[in-house]
């Protein structure tokens, strides 16, 4: 199916899309392709009423959260979403987005961030129609399930939005899918960025080739195992995957500290590597499964991760680029990227705004995403006109 064909079905509100702070570049680019789509399509009820409002110069609604000098924060949304099918995408971890208290600059946190979205949905009053969170990396996602005396903020988190009034939460490529549980009798999309990741090695390294002899998909870790047997399934190669050994006789910044890195799989001799991740954190996990790879005689290493948070800086990743420990770092615009990254000649931006657009087009249609969701159609069409 081409998601930009007529559909059959009529909208389930007039849409509307609201960018929180930091996703304003992100939102802006999937407005563009929902006008450029909704203008050319062709559709004969488009003068009726269920169409009122299909076609728009923008689908972005206009707000503010403002804060005052301590700290505290509101929020105003300037125009009309009543009946509106409503679209919030918000970026929890973009620390490059401000503010000040007591005259200090301080960068928003996950929690400022959660606690903006929350303000800008009680703002919407419950007059939308209909309320779908796109949160493409999951507030507290990596507080999945509880092991000692700890919080499981993330369940706390989606049933506290699902108590506001949200119908629909999507996600991609979330830490532990099973944290729907929470929330077992409302939408929970996780969406995988595999063809889009793809895509963007096949354009990135044309020589790459997708033969077993010659190429290997390798799972940093075991909790990564499901995702990268995706990858393998599809793309006709083998897996390997490395196993972390940790002290657990100490905690340090919160977790135990990794004693190594063991490799479980098939020889790596001559072959180019993928590494398939769903986030970089400090990056010394793939860094250190770099060096490893390389000891076993790996030949090129190409990371492929979603989420990009380099939360101890990129000079790192320089001098191990340097050492030949890789050859080239894919991740996503779903998350913030500080601007010297793009910068870098071993980091390649995979854009995900035409995929999240294909998914409100379809979402405010009311129907089914699960083409969108399994993408092993297009990747096999991918696959030929490569070859």
């Amino acid at each position: 199916m081409d998601y930009r064909e007529d559909f059959q079905t009529i909208p389930v509100g007039a849409l509307g899309i609201i960018a929180m702070p930091g996703c304003e570049a992100l939102g802006k680019k999937i407005d563009e392709y929902l006008i450029n789509w909704r203008t050319e399509r062709e559709n004969e009820h488009k003068t009726s009423v269920a169409f009122l409002g299909y076609q728009r110069d923008t689908y972005r609604i206009k707000y503010k959260c403002p804060r005052f000098g301590s700290g505290e924060a509101k929020a105003v949304i300037n125009q009309s979403v009543r009946g509106l099918d409503l679209h919030i995408i918000c970026d929890v971890f973009n620390y490059g987005v401000t503010y000040e208290m007591y005259g200090n600059k301080v960068p928003m946190s996950p929690d400022d961030h959660y606690a903006d979205l929350k303000r800008i949905i009680a703002a919407a009053g419950g007059k939308a129609r209909r309320i779908t969170v796109i949160m493409p990396m999951l507030y507290e996602g990596r507080q999945h399930k509880r092991s000692a005396r700890e919080s499981l903020d993330c369940a706390l988190a989606l049933q506290e939005l699902v108590n506001m009034g949200v119908d629909n939460i999507i996600t991609f490529d979330a830490h532990d899918s099973r944290v729907q549980n929470a929330i077992p009798l409302s939408g929970f999309e996780n969406v995988q960025p595999t063809y889009q990741m793809i895509k963007a090695l096949t354009y990135k390294v044309p020589d790459l080739k997708f033969d077993s002899e010659k190429c290997i998909i390798i799972s940093p870790d075991e909790g990564g195992m499901g995702r990268c047997i995706y990858y393998s399934s599809v793309l006709g190669l083998n897996l390997g995957m490395f196993y972390k050994r940790r002290n657990y006789s100490k905690i340090v910044n919160g977790r135990n500290p990794i004693v190594a890195h063991e490799y479980l799989g098939e020889n790596v001799q001559g072959k180019d590597v993928i590494v398939v991740d769903d986030m970089i954190s400090s990056g010394d996990s793939v860094i250190e499964i770099g060096k490893k790879l390389k000891s076993l005689g790996a030949s090129r290493i190409f990371i492929c991760t979603c989420f990009g948070l380099f939360s101890e800086g990129l000079e790192r990743f320089d001098e191990a680029y340097k050492e030949g420990l890789f050859n080239q770092v894919f991740t996503t615009n779903l998350v913030y990227r500080m601007p010297e990254l793009s910068r870098r000649k071993w980091y390649t931006n995979v854009d995900m705004s035409k995929y999240i657009a294909y998914i409100i087009d379809t979402l405010n249609h009311d129907m089914s995403v699960s083409g969108l969701l399994n993408p092993v159609d297009r990747i096999n069409k991918l696959l030929k006109r490569v070859k």
